[in-house]
This record gives structure tokens, C-alpha cells and sequence, in this order.
């Protein structure tokens, strides 16, 4: 399955299709609309939630949508920066294995609606490595950074790990690590002036002021099976990761890039002591599509993986079909 994978033609993707239709059918067939909290910090989401809500259909739909834009960036992405093969759908299958494991997961949600400008983000913060001027890619890193907190307002973490991250890329000037932010100010810049002139701009400050007020880490969002999966998914990518003995040579631009990936690892962690579900905080769920997809694709001997993987997916379907634990 993983060889499989590690190829790009068109069956592939009908596969990764497949496999994606399946994983939500239980999402559509359940009729359940979900009610937005209507949160004054992320005011995009907001906005299509109020135009679909009371639609059930409509809300799978657009979420539906979201994952396969995401899917075709992530890949996209794990192919440009060779955490993949240079021909690989190993990125997209993963990506909606990941992305769609649990009933929770297949919904609308500020994380999910986020999704696509977090990969965006990433994805232009890889690419300063590269580039003797990378400003335009930085400053493109904050915008999107900013557009997916108005998403799923945690995603500002990212903004810390775009700063922090830019030394390992060669590119620690403060000029530089000033550009996202500048990136990310502007966004928000428009935001409340459009908000001061037809708006309520008190509301909103009041708003940010409340989320603010009560912000704080919690571990009330675990339960059992939460810890459970977790740990299922986060042990053996870290095993397959650290055992990968194919004897592929990482250059230094693949090297440099997953270490940017483990700092992220430490941001994706901190956002599951947020309130709320930890698996409606999914930022560690891209974080191991990245580390997953790199382990699967150079990895040598495949034989205990493939079986850990197909027992994985016999058990994501047993839990969206039947069990519905997650």
C-alpha cells in the first residue's frame, strides 16, 4: 500500500478520492448541522457560518471542499519541497486519512475552515530557504497567518514559529522576522478599520477583551480515547521517523525543513491544552502528515507498516460506520 503511494498517476488519485468520499459519507447521511459559537475573534468563520447554518448539506459540503483544496496544497507543497518523492501522491493520501479520522474531524469548524491558509503558510515559509529575497514570501507568510487566526484564532501560534523558525532558514535578520509580522498586521489593520467604519468597533474590542480575560490551557478537552489516539498516531510516526533506514541522503534544504517541522511539532502540542475538543484543534494533525508523509515515502522495509497502516484503516472505518467513539 505504501509503494502504492509513493507513485502519482491517476489512479492514485481516484483512490485518495475514494477513500475521502468514504470517510464522509457518515458526515452527510447524519443530517446534523452544527451551530457556530459566533466567537467575535474569528469573524471569517463567523460570517460563512451564519450564511449555512441550519444547512447540514451545505455545511458538509463546504468542509468537504476545504479538505480536497487542502489535500491538492498539501501534496502539492510535500512534492516542491521533497518530503516526498518528486512523483508522489504519498502527501494526499495521508493528508485525508489524517484530516477525516474520526466523525468529530468530517464537520465545519473554525479549525477546518483554517486549514488551507495554514498549509499556505507553511508552505511559503519552506520556501524562504531557497531565496536570496525571500521578503515577498514572508510577507505573504503573515497574511496568510493572520487570515486563518480570523479562521481559527490559534493559529497566531503561527506567527511566533514563523520568527522563531527563520534563523534554521539562514534568514534570522530582524528585518526579515519583522516582514510577517508587518504581514499579519496589515490583514488585521483593514480588519478593524473596516469594523470602525461599519461596524461596532466597542463590540469587538469588548470581544477580543473577553477571549482574552478567560484564555487559558486546560487538559479538560482529553478523554480516554482522545490519549488513546494520540498516542497511536504519535508513537509510531516517531518510531518510523527515527528508524527510517533506506539509506536516502536528506540534503540540507529537506533537513532544514523537517527541523522546521518539529518546532511547529511544539505548537501543534501546546494547542491541544486548549478549550474545547482536542481533535477540533487539529494544527498536530497537519504536523504528522508532514512527519508521516516524509517517514512513508523513504522509508526501507515497508512490511510492519503496511500492516500497521491497513489494521489503522480497518479501524477508522470500524469507528465512522459503526462505533462512532470519536
Amino acid at each position: 500500500m505504501i509503494k502504492f503511494f509513493r507513485q502519482s498517476y491517476a489512479v492514485q488519485y481516484v483512490v485518495v478520492a475514494l477513500l475521502a468520499i468514504a470517510l464522509w459519507i457518515p458526515a452527510f447521511v447524519s443530517g446534523k448541522a452544527i451551530v457556530g459559537l459566533d466567537e467575535p475573534v474569528t469573524p471569517l468563520f463567523n460570517l460563512v457560518d451564519k450564511l449555512l447554518r441550519g444547512s447540514a448539506i451545505a455545511q458538509h459540503a463546504v468542509a468537504f471542499v476545504l479538505l480536497v483544496l487542502g489535500t491538492l496544497v498539501f501534496n502539492s507543497v510535500m512534492v516542491k519541497n521533497q518530503i516526498v518523492g518528486k512523483v508522489s501522491s504519498m502527501g494526499a493520501f495521508v493528508f485525508v486519512l489524517l484530516m477525516s479520522l474520526t466523525v468529530t474531524q468530517t464537520n465545519f469548524y473554525p479549525f477546518a475552515f483554517s486549514v488551507l491558509f495554514i498549509l499556505l503558510s507553511i508552505s511559503n515559509l519552506y520556501d524562504t530557504y531557497l531565496l536570496p529575497n525571500p521578503e515577498m514570501k514572508l510577507l505573504k507568510s503573515g497574511v496568510f497567518i493572520a487570515l486563518a487566526s480570523l479562521c481559527y484564532f490559534p493559529s497566531i501560534l503561527l506567527l511566533l514559529w514563523a520568527i522563531i523558525v527563520l534563523p534554521i532558514a539562514k534568514k534570522g535578520s530582524l528585518r526579515l522576522q519583522l516582514i510577517p509580522i508587518f504581514g499579519f498586521l496589515f490583514v488585521y489593520f483593514v480588519y478593524f478599520v473596516c469594523v470602525f467604519l461599519f461596524g461596532d468597533f466597542g463590540a469587538l474590542l469588548e470581544g477580543y477583551k473577553d477571549y482574552f480575560t478567560s484564555f487559558h490551557f486546560t487538559v479538560e478537552g482529553f478523554d480516554l480515547r482522545n490519549i488513546i489516539l494520540l498516542a497511536v498516531l504519535i508513537v509510531p510516526t516517531v518510531m518510523m521517523f527515527f528508524g527510517n533506514n533506506s539509506g536516502f541522503e536528506k540534503t540540507v534544504a529537506v533537513r532544514t525543513k523537517i527541523s522546521m517541522t518539529f518546532i511547529l511539532a511544539i505548537f501543534a502540542l501546546l494547542t491541544l491544552f486548549l478549550e474545547g475538543n482536542v481533535l477540533m484543534n487539529g494544527l498536530v494533525f497537519i504536523v504528522l502528515s508532514i512527519l508521516v508523509s516524509y517517514a512513508f515515502s523513504y522509508m526501507g522495509n515497508t512490511g510492519w507498516a503496511n500492516l500497521f497502516l491497513t489494521l489503522f484503516i480497518l479501524l477508522v472505518f470500524a469507528n465512522q460506520y459503526y462505533f462512532k467513539w470519536l
